[in-house]
């Protein structure tokens, strides 16, 4: 690897040749402050293949080097921080190794295949002073200030939300993926979407922990190769303080849905794709606040919408979302100082998912978080 790398520059490390890695291998190039050193593989030619694909349509100047073996680039002192798409159920591990080879972590989503895993993951990164942060990419796009302004200052007392993020998979999907074996994605759908939908509503609630939550599992799938079965459609609920309620409705069985709403004591905030915006140069929500009227015979509804459309400064690519994330995380990573929240809020998404499933392998029971 190259010495000759800028000191300020974040210099990643991608742990694997998962697809994902391809948009984010952009998002890097475009964030100003990172640039990918490597990228390691079990075997070498997978690496070489999957820079050499990349470099042909987003080059880095120098490219980075195909590595060997995860190990083998925690173990270099050209690598700053690292990306982790690995399946989740190797996620423990290597984010452990990661922070004690000194290495910030950005790890993907769902984090770990349990609440204890997570903590162990976030405590390591903790005790060697490095950056844990999850990959939700939404977290870091420009409507989200927006969003937060209209829940705060537009709908009175927040009362209900409601979130849906789904696709449908097909017949290839369900025998061929990741997403459906238990060993490597335990939760299924309610890890791979459900980690969004409810950190929309811990969000959109200022990060309180609700205090009860519960699970209903309408369809489970067990494939020949996968030690359990794994929810292919589910929907979750929450229960907060002050009478607050969240539903979501996560699915691998629906078409492709992926909205939020939330509703309150004079209006509501609805939108359309808060997980990946419709349109890449600008993002829209709507508040609406309708009235009822009555005059005479005559019995009405007005709408009563407004449509707020952020768009996106300069060129959309440069300020998307996921260029966002690397940018945000390298701007932290390289500062020197650490932040607690990020790993404090995959803790908290985590714990509620580990019992929104326990509640759905349970009848429905509902589970006291409080």
């Amino acid at each position: 690897m190259n010495s000759q790398t800028d000191s300020k520059m974040c210099r990643w490390g991608i742990m694997s040749t998962a697809t994902i890695g391809q948009k984010n291998w952009q998002a890097i190039n475009l964030s100003g402050n990172g640039t990918v050193a490597a990228v390691a593989s079990r075997n070498l030619a997978s690496s070489e293949k999957f820079i050499n694909q990349l470099q042909a349509s987003v080059p880095f100047e120098p490219a980075p080097l195909a590595v060997e073996g995860y190990q083998s680039l925690l173990d270099s002192p050209e690598i700053d921080a690292v990306y982790i798409p690995l399946p989740t159920g190797m996620r423990r591990e290597w984010v452990i190794k990661a922070a004690e080879a000194g290495k910030h972590v950005l790890c993907e989503k769902p984090c770990a295949s349990s609440y204890a895993d997570l903590q162990e993951m976030v405590e390591a990164c903790r005790n060697n002073n490095v950056q844990f942060m999850d990959g939700i990419m939404y977290m870091h796009g420009e409507r989200l200030d927006s969003i937060r302004n209209a829940i705060d200052t537009k709908i009175g007392k927040i009362k209900r939300i409601a979130t849906q993020f789904s696709f449908f998979g097909d017949q290839e999907f369900d025998e061929g993926n990741i997403r459906t074996n238990s060993e490597l994605e335990p939760f299924g759908c309610l890890g791979d979407l459900g980690w969004y939908t409810i950190r929309f509503a811990l969000w959109a609630m200022n990060y309180q922990l609700p205090k009860q939550v519960y699970g209903r599992m309408i369809s489970a799938y067990k494939r020949e190769d996968s030690p359990n079965s794994v929810p292919m459609e589910i929907e979750c609920g929450m229960q907060f303080e002050d009478g607050v309620t969240s539903s979501f409705y996560n699915s691998f069985l629906t078409g492709h849905q992926q909205w939020a709403h939330v509703s309150g004591t004079e209006g509501s905030v609805y939108v359309p794709d808060f997980v990946l915006p419709f349109e890449g140069t600008e993002a829209k929500h709507s508040i609406y606040k309708p009235e009822f009227t009555v005059s005479d015979c005559d019995f009405a509804m007005v709408e009563n919408r407004e449509d707020v459309v952020v768009e996106e400064a300069g060129n959309s690519a440069s300020n998307s979302q996921e260029t966002n994330l690397f940018r945000n995380f390298a701007d932290t990573a390289m500062s020197g100082q650490t932040e607690d929240h990020w790993g404090e809020a995959a803790l908290m998404t985590q714990r509620v998912m580990d019992a929104c499933k326990k509640s759905a392998e349970n009848g429905g029971v509902a589970i006291d978080l409080s």
